[in-house]
């Protein structure tokens, strides 16, 4: 079976990796939190995934501006300022004489006196906590791609749990990849509640039609970073780039289909339930993923 975007070659080195709790670096065995965190407990809690690159953390502003969005929405409060997150940060990647890396950096409300959801039970500080791995994507899955299946898992709207959010309770996203796990794909396609495509459960969606690049409204998705740089990039190459709703007829009979993410950036879709879109990487994948690659090499060079 074909590798998702998600996958990578596992790297003995991670078996040494130092993890950064609460500010302290500590030995991957012994990289715990309590039982009583909120994050274990609740799913209480946001979180970002950061690439490096020759020693630079690609789109951090962005990054950090949507952590503490997110922890501001849910009246968190992070307990350190900008300035020394990412000194955390970059102490983790120096620790591990990391070059390049993939980060998770998580934040919970921290840990509460019992199991209960009320946040006025918390007694400590925000819980956070860095880990850096050695991670490289597939080749075969830049080169050759993904498939998707449709999944009966709807995005919901933000009356229920605002799909911007990027909290730890993932159980809807988790439900959508066991469903196109069974069914052979690798990631699945996620419709809005008026039956739109709207994301996928870890990345998020394009397709090629006739030399446009249509991606959905964004109102019931994540607002991705890699797919805010994607549209920003069509919009400055004068590629015509559109947010809007459209149905799996449209998606099946499109020229091309891609995914966007942090850690795979520009990857191909090459089948969605059962129907072929393309037999290989097509060139507008191929030039965006070009024009991807330029973008981050822009950004981390300052």
């Amino acid at each position: 079976m074909a590798k998702g975007t998600q996958d990578f070659t596992p790297d003995p080195r991670n078996e040494r990796i130092l993890i950064n709790v609460n500010g302290v670096l500590t030995p991957r065995a012994q990289a715990v939190v309590s039982v009583f965190d909120s994050g274990f407990m609740l799913g209480d809690g946001v979180w970002e995934g950061i690439r490096v690159y020759k020693g630079r953390m690609a789109f951090l502003k962005e990054h950090l501006d949507r952590l503490w969005e997110g922890a501001k929405a849910i009246a968190m409060d992070i307990g350190i300022s900008r300035d020394e997150m990412i000194q955390r940060l970059e102490a983790t990647v120096a620790a591990n004489a990391m070059d390049a890396c993939h980060i998770r950096l998580m934040v919970t409300r921290g840990v509460r006196s019992t199991p209960y959801q009320d946040p006025r039970v918390v007694v400590s500080p925000a819980t956070i906590v860095i880990i850096a791995e050695h991670k490289e994507p597939h080749a075969e899955v830049i080169e050759k791609g993904i498939s998707l299946f449709t999944v009966h898992v709807r995005r919901g709207g933000p009356a229920v749990q605002d799909p911007k959010l990027n909290s730890h309770s993932k159980l809807n996203c988790i439900t959508a990849c066991i469903q196109a796990t069974e069914a052979g794909a690798n990631e699945g396609l996620m419709l809005d509640p008026h039956g739109f495509v709207a994301t996928c459960n870890s990345t998020h969606f394009f397709i090629v039609r006739k030399g446009e690049v249509w991606t959905s409204t964004g109102d019931y998705c994540l607002g991705g970073i890699t797919r805010g740089n994607v549209i920003k990039i069509c919009r400055e190459q004068g590629i015509p780039v559109f947010e809007k709703n459209f149905s799996l007829t449209e998606v099946y009979s499109a020229e091309e289909a891609f995914v966007t993410g942090t850690f795979a950036g520009v990857c191909p879709v090459h089948t969605i339930d059962g129907r072929k879109i393309s037999e290989s990487r097509g060139p507008m994948v191929e030039r965006l993923q070009s024009l991807y690659k330029t973008l981050v090499e822009r950004d981390i060079a300052g």
